[in-house]
């Protein structure tokens, strides 16, 4: 089936109206009708081709939102109806050692990438949510819970898991304290994760106009990072930083927040290579580690546990044809927090 889509043509161009062909419904597939589409920052990444890799024309979009409407003969997770999400993969090897323990989001073979990838035949393109339809193995669909909009659902599925996961690893609960760095699409949503989690939540950043919103989203306290006085109270206090930001940072001076055995946790992805010192890290053993997305299995939980505790993103809703301007406003930080495109857009 044909359908329409907004497609970055080639790097660094605007994005533009295109038609994707879908394939037919298999057996094992689900055809979902796409509601809302979040935009990711590492869309903008690779629809400018910043990672290098990008494949062209390019329709990005992996925190899907929308509603099943056909299903394969053989499918039994979902019916016609069901709320239905897709994150940042749609299919992974299934036989190497990852994936058989069921962390298919690190597969060792070939992961099929929502958009910007290919198949498993290592020749079709995919593309992703910027679109009014997608087809796709059952196994990689996820259930959103009746409880969240699907608007504030949508960025779960990339912004929620790349926090959830994390915190969720390293234990992050009762009796912890937690600082995270950066209150942007992922900050916004570990704030809001770890509190409900019952952590002890400190948000970082060098913006003091970030401190209402901060406490708004639940955490209790504010650390402004140029804040000399603040800081030096502040070191060895947490037990877990999780830095969402995508810009570099001087890592040793954040680690010198944490905790004896404490972990800082970069979940950003800044383009430049980063550098510390290791008696940063030696001389209270602390650890410094780097985190992903989740498994299908992790993201269905952390979905149930959003649904559980009320959690959704804070959105600002937008027609597609405001997407280069979106795209410029997530470069230049100005969104609270998560664009997500209303996909009925696309048939105006």
């Amino acid at each position: 089936m044909d359908v329409k889509a907004y497609a970055a043509p080639a790097p660094s161009a605007p994005l533009e109206p295109f038609t994707v062909t879908r394939r037919e419904v298999g057996p094992d597939d689900i055809l979902i009708d796409i509601k809302f589409a979040g935009i990711c920052h590492s869309d903008i990444h690779q629809g400018r081709d910043e990672w290098g890799h990008g494949i062209f024309p390019m329709v990005p979009g992996h925190e899907i939102a929308g509603v099943v409407s056909q299903v394969g003969a053989n499918v039994t997770k979902f019916k016609v109806g069901d709320h239905a999400g897709v994150g940042c993969f749609v299919d992974s090897c299934r036989t190497c050692e990852n994936c058989l323990a069921g962390h298919d989001h690190y597969c060792l073979g070939h992961s099929v990438a929502t958009y910007n990838g290919v198949e498993q035949d290592k020749t079709t393109p995919t593309f992703g949510g910027y679109s009014t339809h997608i087809v796709m193995d059952e196994n990689y669909a996820l259930h959103i819970p009746e409880s969240l909009s699907l608007a504030e659902a949508a960025p779960l599925l990339c912004a929620g898991i790349t926090t959830y996961s994390p915190l969720r690893h390293w234990n992050v609960g009762a009796g912890k304290r937690v600082g995270v760095v950066g209150l942007g699409g992922l900050g916004h949503m570990g704030v809001k994760l770890a509190k409900a989690m019952g952590a002890e939540v400190t948000l970082i950043s060098h913006s003091a106009s970030k401190e209402a919103d901060a406490l708004r989203l639940g955490a209790d306290h504010f650390l402004l990072s140029t804040d000399k006085d603040a800081w030096k109270a502040a070191r060895y206090s947490l037990d877990f930083v999780l830095n969402t930001v995508s810009v570099n940072i001087p890592v040793d001076r954040y680690l010198g927040l944490l905790r004896l055995y404490g972990v800082m946790c970069m979940v950003g992805m800044p383009t430049d290579p980063l550098t510390v010192h290791t008696g940063s890290l030696a001389g209270s053993q602390k650890s410094l580690a780097g985190s992903g997305i989740g498994s299908i299995r992790e993201t269905q939980e952390m979905l149930d546990f959003c649904g559980e505790h009320g959690i959704g993103s804070d959105v600002e809703v937008i027609a597609i044809q405001q997407v280069n301007e979106a795209w410029d406003r997530v470069v230049a930080s100005d969104v609270r927090y998560r664009f997500v495109i209303d996909i009925e857009s696309l048939n105006a």
